[in-house]
C-alpha cells in the first residue's frame, strides 16, 4: 500500500496541481522499505503524471478560441518560443519545481513526438528520485 501511495503521490505532483512526493519518498525511506521499490514507485507516477500533461497539451490547441481558454495567445506563443529555443533536452529538467509541469505540457502543444518526450522525462525524473534516495540513505545512516 506504501509504494501505491507513492505512485499516485508522484502522479499528482507531476500534474498541474500543487503538490510533493518528496516528504513522503523520504519517509517511507526511513521507515526501511526497499530503497529500488520506492524509486521504481515514484518515478513511475511522477512520469505517467506527466505524460497525462504532454497528452492534455496535444489537446489543448483545440479550445484556443473559447473565451474560458485559460493561457491568453501571448503567453502561449512565449512559453513555445522558450520550448524550442532550449529544445526538446529541456524535458530533462521536467522534475523542477514551478517550470517543469508546463514543460511537459508544452512539448504536448507542440505536438513533440511521444517516444522522444517519454526517455527524457522518464530519465530526468528517475535521476531526481535516485538523487534524493541517495541523500536519504545518507541521512539516515
Amino acid at each position: 500500500m506504501a509504494y501505491l501511495s507513492l505512485f499516485f503521490s508522484g502522479f499528482i505532483a507531476a500534474t498541474l496541481f500543487p503538490a510533493s512526493s518528496e516528504v513522503l519518498l523520504l519517509v517511507l525511506q526511513a521507515q526501511g522499505y526497499s530503497v529500488l521499490w520506492l524509486l521504481v514507485a515514484a518515478t513511475a507516477g511522477n512520469t505517467l503524471g506527466s505524460c497525462v500533461n504532454w497528452y492534455l497539451g496535444t489537446c489543448l490547441l483545440d479550445f484556443q478560441h473559447k473565451r474560458w481558454f485559460p493561457v491568453s495567445a501571448t503567453a502561449l506563443s512565449r512559453a513555445q518560443l522558450q520550448f524550442q529555443r532550449y529544445g526538446s533536452w529541456c524535458l530533462l529538467l521536467a522534475w523542477l519545481p514551478v517550470v517543469g509541469d508546463p514543460l511537459t505540457l508544452v512539448a504536448g502543444v507542440l505536438k513533440m513526438r511521444f517516444r522522444l518526450f517519454l526517455p527524457l522525462v522518464l530519465l530526468g525524473k528517475a535521476a531526481r528520485y535516485a538523487l534524493l534516495l541517495a541523500a536519504g540513505s545518507a541521512w539516515f545512516a
